[in-house]
């Protein structure tokens, strides 16, 4: 066990962290399940020189896996790879389909060189997964919806004496200005939305206090206002339930449903410690540097999960 440096970006992290474990000197099997954040060039070329064997979920921005999931969209019929029984009566079983395709990607190698290499990628469909997908998005899409019905009536509220303040304030709603602190504003994800400027004549206010005089004529300006038009996107069904695994395990060592057993090890494993620590040994924020002061915290915080379960028991 060991303390790993929180600032420092996990493509440059994880590398180390394995170099370090190979430095140890250990004997038997060398193998690493990890999420997406260990899915990188230096990574995927370090587990091919070291002969490491990796297996980790690719990210959803790469173009290798909408390629890979494209690519098992376009078979109909999956082999089974796990079958599940459901936890509950009313759930439906847990099922993973899956298929495992060579696709040539660059990796980096030790010396700096950056070369194509063949990596084996997993396309897998899961049934558990779908579901989840599909609570989600229906969450987001709901809480979204709510956010927008706030916006629009915000800006349709809004009122500009020139046609030029309301276009420059349609250029910042629709997330091609500046942005607070240079960052360009957050569009929405589950909704297009588009805005154009509407001219209407409004009511001068009177510069004199009192009632008006009889003959008094009412003064008119012209002033704009902004119309938002709103428009659901289609959800992306046809994306729910699949996940792309990549791995340097060979075919002849572990076929496919070994490869997706490992992957799905965590949840039984690692994700539960996780989860604990995240909710009862949850501790404030704070920023550290040094590795004494990281060594420090870490001893403190040992002791209050030890003074904690002896409460408890």
């Amino acid at each position: 066990m060991g303390l790993r440096d929180g600032n420092t970006s996990d493509s440059v992290e994880v590398p180390q962290a394995i170099e370090e474990s190979l430095a140890l000197g250990l004997g038997g099997v060398k193998g690493v399940v990890a999420d997406s954040k260990a899915y990188s060039q230096r990574t995927m070329g370090l587990c091919l020189e070291q002969q490491v064997g990796l297996v980790t979920l690719v990210p959803r921005t790469c173009g290798i896996r909408q390629e890979v999931e494209a690519w098992g969209q376009q078979h109909s019929s999956l082999p089974l790879l796990v079958d599940k029984p459901a936890r509950r009566r009313k759930d439906a079983p847990r099922r993973w389909y899956g298929r495992s395709i060579t696709r040539e990607v660059e990796v980096e190698y030790n010396d700096g060189r950056i070369e194509v290499a063949p990596i084996r990628f997993v396309a897998v469909y899961s049934s558990q997964l779908a579901q989840h997908h599909e609570e989600t998005y229906g969450k987001a899409h709901v809480r979204e919806a709510e956010d927008l019905g706030e916006h629009v009536a915000q800006v349709q509220g809004r009122r500009f004496a020139c046609e030029a303040d309301a276009e420059a304030t349609i250029a910042e709603y629709a997330g091609r200005g500046t942005g607070t602190r240079g960052r360009r504003p957050c569009c929405w994800s589950y909704h297009e939305v588009r805005y154009s400027v509407e001219a209407q004549w409004q009511r001068k206010p009177r510069t004199q206090r009192g009632r008006p005089h009889k003959g008094e004529g009412v003064e008119q300006t012209f002033m704009y206002r902004l119309h938002v038009d709103t428009k659901t996107h289609r959800p992306p069904v046809s994306t729910f339930g699949w996940l792309v695994l990549a791995t340097t395990v060979s075919e002849q060592m572990c076929n496919d449903a070994e490869i997706v057993g490992a992957y799905r090890d965590q949840t039984t494993t690692v994700e539960p410690g996780f989860r604990w620590i995240k909710n009862l040994a949850a501790i404030s924020p704070v920023w550290l540097e040094k590795r004494e002061r990281l060594a420090a915290l870490a001893m403190l915080t040992v002791v209050g999960l030890l003074v904690y379960s002896l409460i408890r028991h």
